[in-house]
């Protein structure tokens, strides 16, 4: 028994010290080439999108063959403790990345052959196809779990075997599996399709971009800047965080690092004010979220939605950003409801940093910014924009106390590299799953089912496609969940869009002379009516009358090309605004779990909160559908913001019962109708500015409520 006691500790030691020595030689072998090779990677990058003259496809094969390697370098296939274990998942780690650099050469040398032998696959062919498939499944595997794999697997068989043998409009006859094959890789239409074109165009640079800022200080900037703007104020803390969490978001790109990155700083504050740690938790998280939703970056989603809808960036990040201002007001909104629920705190003044001192010490932040606006206004392209702004980054620094050196120019080549990796298999992956869909048209069928379930409603439409999204983002990361949504529901939310427009028109007596030929065609006995304004009823009737195949024509003679462009837009703001659910919805909301781990609060009770706060997400998706505030002009646009912030403001005190103080059960319940009045699409200012003057009236009468009895608000505090 002595001998099995002091026989014990030492084996512990052994495996304590095998499981060290196997960390070090992860650490000593692969640190510093994966350090080169993300800085090769980010220069080669460069080269490619501003002095490369090879073509897209090559390109693709090249970004896929790079971050594939560093996938395979940086997330091991298989964790172990033995040095003898980590040198065989390392040695086969090497092997699987450069295999996949291999198959990206191999399309580049042997392309032209392929062609003359008339796109028919050799061994090689095979062998270089089905090894990229493989591999690129197992680096998103490795990075953003099976789920992604897994929907690839299906799609891939749906084409190629299964999908024959159903019935209904899902059967699909099949195609060959080297005809998929082909599609899949060598042809350029799935892994190194639009989306990898995105991947290593602009997600690259921009995420190289806010890789700089964030090198250079940038992010301890944007915290003392949103301290000195918000921090005075009741509940100060709370709006930091929504400040800081808005400015981060706008570059960084992403809501789980957003939230950690500016996390760490704002909760302990918050709950220093007196937040609840929850609540505090909660606010960072439904801030954090709203960083993808804010421009220049919007997590990718700027970029795959110009793609997508042919507008330019500069008009997508345009249009973006007051819904984004609305969304960020809608959390702030929250904060200063439970600042004066919780008698939070502002910070002391010797806390909370001067504007003055914030901006001498780091005015030159805000040059890149400025420099990058500046250029896409010229008219210079989103990636030679993004490459002048990192280079006026490094030259801002040096009018800094810390001046950019050499080392942190290649630190953060390596650290925007090493953050691009995921985002880009994971597009890469993605754009197998689109190829499927633009290949078997399911697409159109997935948007026709969409509007048959929904009886031709817009509300429904949208509330169909939250529900998808919702359950999308469970297994993938957001990005991901709107392209694939946006692939199979823009073109029904589009036409619903479109068509209630269509109707505006008629009801209006507006209806253009080349859309009426379409209305004289389908029901010449009608056409009398064309030529004064009607009812809706009647406009839905006339509607109804043309024939399917004649729908698109007639909205094209109906409404004008910009018209079109923006509704497109509108559709796609729509699908990817409700792509951000997942972030804070449970049972998978990796930025709320994220953020009560920095709290110490329960996950799912956090992720609840988080939930609440972020109503924004579905408040201003009908804005978008229902009202000019993307597709009206500048006028319009501000009108329906600044009575949707009145209007917000009304359901908000109506779900959380209070506003300067508790309110009464009927007043309450009041709140909702006002809101809704402020938010209906009706486009009468007089019965908006009386929604808005009686909500003023409440928050007046609260307010002096509040300060008059101090009694009443502790029991209040105590009742909540």
């Amino acid at each position: 028994m002595a001998e099995r006691e002091t026989g014990e500790p030492p084996v512990e030691v052994r495996d304590e010290s095998a499981s060290e020595a196997a960390e070090r030689l992860g650490h000593w072998l692969i640190g510093p080439v994966i350090f080169w090779l993300a800085i090769g990677a980010a220069l080669i990058h460069l080269y490619f999108n501003t002095l490369s003259t090879l073509s897209t496809l090559w390109t693709s094969a090249l970004h896929f063959g790079i971050f594939g390697l560093i996938c395979a370098l940086t997330t091991p296939m298989l964790k172990t403790r033995s040095i003898t274990g980590q040198r065989v998942v390392l040695g086969v780690d090497v092997a699987l990345g450069l295999v996949a650099l291999a198959s990206a050469f191999y399309l580049i040398l042997f392309e032209d052959d392929l062609y003359q032998r008339g796109v028919n696959f050799n061994t090689a062919d095979w062998i270089a196809s089905v090894a990229a498939v493989i591999l690129i499944l197992e680096f998103a595997r490795r990075t953003v779990g099976w789920f992604i794999p897994l929907l690839c697997i299906v799609a891939l068989s749906y084409v190629a075997w299964w999908g024959q043998y159903i019935d209904g409009i899902f059967n699909f006859p099949g195609l060959s599996w080297e005809t998929v094959l082909f599609r899949s890789y060598l042809g350029g239409q799935g892994m190194l399709g639009s989306i990898a074109r995105i991947s290593w165009t602009y997600v690259f640079m921009f995420i190289l971009f806010g890789a700089f800022l964030v090198k250079s200080g940038a992010g301890d900037f944007i915290i003392e800047l949103a301290r000195c703007a918000a921090g005075r104020f009741v509940g100060g803390p709370g709006f930091v965080a929504v400040f800081a969490s808005g400015l981060m978001g706008s570059v960084s790109g992403s809501s789980v690092a957003n939230t950690v990155s500016t996390g760490v700083i704002t909760i302990p504050l918050m709950r220093k004010a007196g937040f609840p740690a929850r609540f505090a938790a909660g606010v960072e998280a439904a801030a954090s979220t709203g960083g993808q939703l804010m421009p220049p970056m919007m997590g990718a989603g700027a970029f795959i939605m110009a793609s997508y809808t042919q507008v330019s960036y500069l008009t997508i990040i345009g249009v973006a950003a007051l819904p984004a201002l609305l969304y960020f007001l809608s959390v702030a909104m929250f904060v200063r409801i439970e600042a004066k629920r919780s008698h939070a705190v502002e910070l002391e003044d010797d806390q909370a940093p001067t504007l003055k001192d914030v901006m001498k010490d780091g005015w030159h932040f805000l040059l890149p910014l400025v420099v990058l606006v500046a250029a896409l206004i010229y008219g210079f392209t989103p990636t030679y924009a993004a490459g002048i702004a990192i280079l006026s980054v490094i030259v801002a620094s040096w009018l800094s106390r810390h001046p950019m050196g050499f080392r942190d120019i290649l630190d953060a080549l390596a650290m925007g590299a090493r953050n691009v990796t995921t985002t880009a298999i994971l597009l890469i992956a993605v754009g197998l799953i689109v190829m499927v869909v633009s290949t078997t048209g399911i697409g159109n069928t997935f948007s026709l089912m969409i509007t048959d379930w929904a009886g031709g409603s817009l509300v429904i439409t949208i509330l169909l496609v939250a529900l998808a999204s919702l359950i999308l983002g469970m297994g993938l990361p957001v990005t991901a969940a709107y392209i694939v949504l946006a692939t199979l529901s823009a073109p029904a939310i589009y036409n619903l869009i479109a068509q209630g427009q269509l109707l505006e028109l008629l009801m209006n007596g507006n209806l253009p002379e080349q859309a009426k030929a379409i209305f004289m065609l389908a029901a010449p006995d009608k056409t009398a009516l064309l030529n004064a304004p009607m009812d809706l009823a009647t406009a839905q009737h006339l509607l109804a009358m043309v024939p399917d195949t004649f729908s698109t024509q007639l909205l094209e003679q109906a409404l004008s090309p910009a018209t079109l462009s923006m509704v497109l837009v509108a559709a796609h703001m729509i699908i990817f605004w409700l792509s951000q659910d997942s972030n804070v919805t449970p049972p998978v909301c990796l930025t709320a779990f994220a953020a009560a781990a920095i709290a110490g609060t329960p996950q799912m009770r956090t992720g609840f909160t988080a939930w609440k706060l972020a109503k924004g997400l579905y408040i201003v998706p009908l804005l978008f559908a229902y009202s000019p505030l993307i597709t009206g002009d500048f006028t319009e646009m501000i009108r329906v913001f600044l009575f949707a912030l009145f209007g917000i403001y009304a359901i908000i005190a109506g779900l959380e019962g209070y506003l300067e103080h508790k309110l009464h059960p009927v007043v309450r319940l009041l709140m909702f109708p006002i809101g809704a009045l402020m938010l209906w699409p009706h486009g009468q200012i007089l019965l908006d500015g009386a929604g808005v003057v009686i909500f003023i009236a409440v928050l007046v009468w609260s307010s002096r409520r509040g300060r008059a009895s101090p009694a009443l608000a502790r029991a209040g505090r105590a009742d909540s």
